[in-house]
Formats: C-alpha cells, structure tokens, sequence
C-alpha cells in the first residue's frame, strides 16, 4: 500500500470517527444516552451507520471528557449522575467567569460590546416555555460571548468543557423556571456594568448570578433526587 493509500485511509477513519463523536453527542442532546446507562457499542453503530472502530474511538474521545467510563471486560456505560460533579462545575464557573471581568472591560471595544448585547437580546428574546433548551443555549451563548470578549484562550477552553459537561451530560433539566425572569435581569445588569466599564459592578452581579444559580440548580436536583428515592418505581 503506497503512502497516499494509507493517507486517504488515515483521513475516512478520523472523518468516520468525528461521525460517530458528532452523533454520540446529538444522543446525549436528545437525551437518548442517560446518565449510568450501559452503551452497547454495537447498537451504537447499527445506529449511526457506522463500523464498531469509530464508535469506540469517538466514546474513548467522550470517557476523557468525562461523559463515558470505561471498566475492562465490562464495556463502556455512560459516566453516572453526580450531585458533586454538577456543584463543582458551577464552583468552577463562579471561579473563572469573574475573573475574566477585568480584562474583558479593558479589551472590549464597541465591536466587542455590540457581539454582548447581541447575545444578550438573543438570550431575551428566546422562547421561555415551550423550548427551554433555546434559551439554555442562549444563556450558554452570552455567557461564552462575555468570557471571550477576555482573550483568555485557556480559560475559555476550560468553561465551554464545563458548559458542555452541564449542557450535555446534565442537559440543564434542573433549572428551574421561577429563576428565569431573574436571569433576564442579572444578564441585562452584567451588560450595563460592562458597557459603562465598571468592573466592580459587573464583577460582582456575574458572580452572585452565577452563585444564585447554582443555589437554585442544586435545590432543584436534590427535591428531584428525594422524589425518586420515595417513587416505589
């Protein structure tokens, strides 16, 4: 086999693996991959249409991100719900997010500012009741939109993995309603201070925002995990 054969194979097995990651992660999206639940890697590829080798690459691609676990002679299962997991994510928000306020008010420009009220009118405009994953993934958006606004490459990086872990592992099920319309106004709040450069002010309402939320969320997954403990089910 000549080099441009081995190539041209290299590349269909890395395009067949990103398939199969990109569908994986539509499942968990859709919630057709549960926490805990067993992966029969196999149905996986009758799925997606695709060999068993991709499928097993793309889930070695998720157990390091931490949506899949792995035991030897047991298979891969979905990594389990963790009540800790999701407090230290939103402990990790509360630690990045603020610290990125400085640099964003001190790079931003009116390019900069008209990309956040952007994401924020889009964020508010979004539908509340019928598609609330629309404005989970607004909410993701004036978040990540604020946090790039810094520059801070590594940093950015570290808070989509930790937006993506919420989003996609937990799906943002556990937030509740009533919080919504204080979101709005939290997200307004954060785009004035930043708009008039006051980096204290917005320092501060993004993280009691963020410190408020994640207060709710975990309320909110703990009545949720009394109730199934109760369920005779």
């Amino acid at each position: 086999m000549d080099q441009q054969k081995i190539k041209n194979k290299s590349k269909q097995q890395e395009d067949s693996s990103q398939i199969a990651y990109q569908g994986i992660r539509r499942m968990l999206y859709s919630k057709e991959l549960a926490p805990g639940q067993k992966i029969a890697y196999r149905d996986l590829a009758e799925k997606l249409q695709l060999s068993p080798t991709p499928i097993i690459q793309a889930l070695k691609w998720l157990e390091l991100q931490g949506f899949v676990n792995h035991e030897p002679n047991r298979g891969y299962s979905m990594a389990p719900f963790s009540l800790n997991e999701i407090e230290e994510l939103y402990e990790l928000r509360e630690l990045i997010e603020p610290s990125l306020v400085p640099v964003t008010i001190q790079r931003v420009d009116k390019k900069g500012l008209a990309e956040l009220k952007a994401a924020l009118e889009a964020h508010l405009s979004a539908e509340r009741e019928f598609y609330l994953k629309e404005r989970l993934f607004k909410n993701r958006e004036f978040h990540m939109t604020l946090a790039s606004l810094s520059g801070k490459g590594t940093q950015i990086r570290i808070l989509q993995n930790v937006f993506e872990m919420l989003f996609l592992k937990y799906g943002g099920n556990y937030l509740p309603m009533a919080s919504l319309s204080s979101t709005d106004q939290e997200h307004q709040e954060i785009y004035d201070a930043v708009a008039l450069r006051n980096v204290d002010r917005a320092r501060t309402v993004l993280k009691n925002h963020v410190t408020n939320v994640k207060v709710q969320v975990l309320a909110s997954v703990k009545k949720m995990l009394a109730e199934q403990e109760r369920s005779p089910f």
